[in-house]
C-alpha cells in the first residue's frame, strides 16, 4: 500500500506476499532521500533547467538515475529498472528525457555542477543536525583523503584515454571525509579526469580539496580542525604550498618521495633516533621505527612550519626492495605541519589514509 507524497511514494512493508515488487531494497534509499530534503534540495538547484509544461522533474530524473546506479546500473538506459516499478519508485522519465536532461545539464557545464554541489552541501548539513553532530569529525579532528582511481573503459567513451598502468579508461581523483575505522568513509568530492591525466598533477589536487571543503561548515576550516591527507601524489610544492596559504588554517598530512635529499639524511639519522612505529591498534610494531628528519636536508623553498618524517620498515617475505629502501628496510615519508605529538602517532595518522583506498575500491 503506499500514498504519494513528494516525489517518490511512501512504500509499507507487509509479510503476506501479495503485491510483491523487485528492487525492494532502494526503498531506504528512496526514503533516506526523502526524510534528508535531497529531493527537493535537488529539485530547486535545478529548476532554471525545467522547461515549462515539463511532466518530469530534473531533480527527480536525476536522482533515479542515482538509485539506478546504487542498484547496479551503469547507463543511462538502466532507469528502466526504476521504470518497471512505479509503485516504489512512481513516475520515471523515458530513456530520451534522462538523456536530454544530460545533454542540458552538460551544455551549462560549471554553472549546473554548482547547482548540484550546492544543494548536496545544503543537505549534508542537514543530515549532520540530523545525526545531533555539529561535525563529521573522526578523532577530534576532520579528515579529508583525496586518492586516485584508475576507472576501465571498453569503448571509447568521452575523455576515456590510455593510462599510465597501460590500461584504458579514466583517472578521477576523489575525497573522503573519514569517519574511523568503524565508518564506511563519506565521498564529499570527485574530479572527472582522462585517463592520462597526471598522479601528481597539483592543480587537480588544489580543486578537488577546494570541492571537498565546500561540503563541509564554514566553522571546521578555522583552528586547524580539518586534515588534507593524500600519499605521495599530493606531494608538490604548488599543492602545499596552496594548503600552508596565511588564513587557509589547513592541517596536512601528505607522503613525500624519497628523494636523494631525504635519502642522504636518513644516512645520517643516527641509530637513538629511531623510535618505534605502532601498528593499527596503537601499539608498538616489531621491525619498524620512525624518525625525524626536518632539520636535516634543506627545507628553503618549501612552506615554513613543514615537518618531514620518515619510517623504515622490514618488508613483508617476498616484498622487491626499491633503489631508495636501505640496509633491507622499506623507506616511505610524509610531510606534516602538526606542532608536537608523538612520532609514531603522527605516521599512524597518516598511514591510515589507506582505508580512503579500501573505501574507493568498495
Amino acid at each position: 500500500m503506499k500514498k504519494r507524497s513528494g516525489s517518490y511514494p511512501r512504500v509499507r512493508v507487509e509479510g503476506g506476499g501479495r503485491s510483491v515488487v523487485a528492487q525492494a531494497g532502494a526503498v531506504l534509499l528512496v526514503e533516506t532521500v526523502r526524510k534528508v530534503g535531497l529531493d527537493t534540495a535537488i529539485s530547486a538547484a535545478l529548476s532554471p533547467w525545467r522547461k515549462p509544461r515539463a511532466v518530469h522533474d530534473p531533480g527527480k530524473i536525476l536522482l533515479d538515475v542515482a538509485l539506478a546506479v546504487a542498484l547496479g546500473g551503469d547507463c543511462l538506459a538502466d532507469v528502466g529498472m526504476l521504470r518497471a516499478e512505479p509503485a516504489v519508485f512512481g513516475p520515471v522519465a523515458s530513456d530520451p528525457t534522462v538523456s536530454r536532461l544530460v545533454d542540458a545539464l552538460a551544455a551549462s557545464g560549471p554553472k549546473a555542477l554548482a547547482a548540484i554541489r550546492g544543494a548536496r552541501s545544503q543537505v549534508r548539513q542537514g543530515v549532520r543536525e540530523l545525526a545531533g553532530a555539529s561535525s563529521p569529525a573522526a578523532d577530534g579532528q576532520v579528515i579529508v583523503d583525496i586518492d586516485g582511481v584508475l576507472v576501465l573503459a571498453h569503448s571509447e567513451k568521452q575523455d576515456a584515454t590510455p593510462t599510465w598502468k597501460k590500461t584504458f579508461g579514466h583517472h578521477p581523483l576523489v575525497a573522503f571525509v573519514d569517519h574511523g575505522q568503524a565508518g564506511s568513509g563519506e565521498p564529499v568530492a570527485a574530479l572527472l579526469r582522462p585517463g592520462n591525466a597526471g598522479s601528481n598533477t597539483a592543480a587537480d589536487h588544489i580543486e578537488t580539496a577546494q570541492l571537498a571543503l565546500a561540503q563541509l561548515p564554514s566553522h571546521l576550516r578555522r583552528g586547524r580542525q580539518t586534515l588534507i591527507r593524500t600519499d605521495s601524489a599530493g606531494g608538490t610544492h604548488a599543492f602545499l604550498d596552496w594548503l600552508s596559504k596565511p588564513g587557509r588554517w589547513l592541517s596536512y598530512s601528505v607522503g613525500m618521495t624519497i628523494t636523494d635529499a631525504i635519502h642522504q639524511a636518513v644516512l645520517k639519522i643516527p641509530k637513538k633516533a629511531w623510535t618505534p612505529a605502532y601498528d593499527a591498534e596503537g601499539t608498538e610494531r616489531p621491525g619498524a621505527w620512525v624518525a625525524e628528519i626536518t632539520d636535516m636536508p634543506d627545507l628553503s623553498s618549501w612552506p615554513k612550519g613543514m615537518r618531514l618524517i620518515v619510517r623504515k620498515e622490514r618488508p613483508h617475505p617476498g616484498a622487491q626492495l626499491r633503489f631508495t629502501d636501505l640496509d633491507g628496510n622499506r623507506l616511505t615519508c610524509f610531510a606534516t605541519n602538526t606542532k608536537g605529538g608523538q612520532l609514531a602517532d603522527l605516521e599512524l595518522r597518516h598511514r591510515r589514509r589507506a582505508r580512503c583506498e579500501d573505501r574507493i575500491r568498495g
